[in-house]
């Protein structure tokens, strides 16, 4: 590992981490796109900096990152950019309900959608993640749901091992598509999620832009 202190929002920096790592690796075969913050007021209750601050880190800093990737991924024999982001399902009600994110995180997936097309002819797969359920983290414990959210979502694993599984795939075949968690492990023949759950007596909570008639 090479622990690098970095801000998204700096060009610059982004440049000097991304030729630090490079030089420390050999070379760049995977970008994960992980960084997002987390905003749910509506249009009138958001102020301006915080508007500011979801869209830099989250849809610019993805664009910033990635692109800060590209001559690196170019020379790798299997290239993947990862981003973890929604499906983009234009549902009114979800951009009624948080605005403001909702534009920054489905930015995120624009991108991928983008950059999936423009560099198709260099074999660097883009694609996006989603988890079906919410994902025990610290933002949903401290920032979303408390300890009871908590128990409704499933082990941050559950993402690790779908990503796994999307870099196994062919850059070349597997690109400019927008996936779901355990879509992608049922995929590779996984059947039983439960042992992902982080309170197994509980109910999974759908995540955002998640339709809950899909559990």
């Amino acid at each position: 590992a090479l622990p690098l202190m970095l801000d998204v929002r700096d060009s610059e920096a982004i440049e000097a981490a991304v030729h630090q790592a490079a030089s420390h690796f050999g070379g760049i075969d995977i970008c994960i796109n992980n960084a997002s913050a987390i905003n749910l007021l509506r249009s009138l209750e958001i102020d301006a900096k915080r508007f500011d601050l979801i869209q830099q880190i989250n849809m610019r800093g993805t664009f910033l990152v990635t692109r800060a990737c590209i001559p690196w991924l170019r020379k790798s024999s299997n290239p993947h950019v990862l981003t973890l982001s929604p499906p983009l399902d234009l549902r009114p009600d979800w951009f009624a309900q948080h605005l403001p994110y909702t534009l920054s995180k489905y930015g995120m997936s624009m991108v991928m959608l983008g950059m999936a097309d423009e560099f198709r002819a260099d074999g660097i797969a883009c694609n996006t993640l989603w988890p079906r359920t919410t994902v025990a983290t610290a933002a949903v414990e401290f920032a979303l749901g408390g300890a009871e959210m908590m128990r409704r979502s499933r082990r941050p694993e559950i993402m690790a091992d779908a990503a796994h599984a999307i870099f196994l795939k062919n850059s070349r075949e597997f690109t400019g598509n927008f996936v779901i968690d355990d879509d992608v492990l049922r995929s590779t023949g996984v059947t039983d999620f439960s042992c992902y759950a982080h309170d197994p007596s509980m109910d999974p909570q759908p995540d955002i832009f998640i339709d809950e008639s899909t559990l």
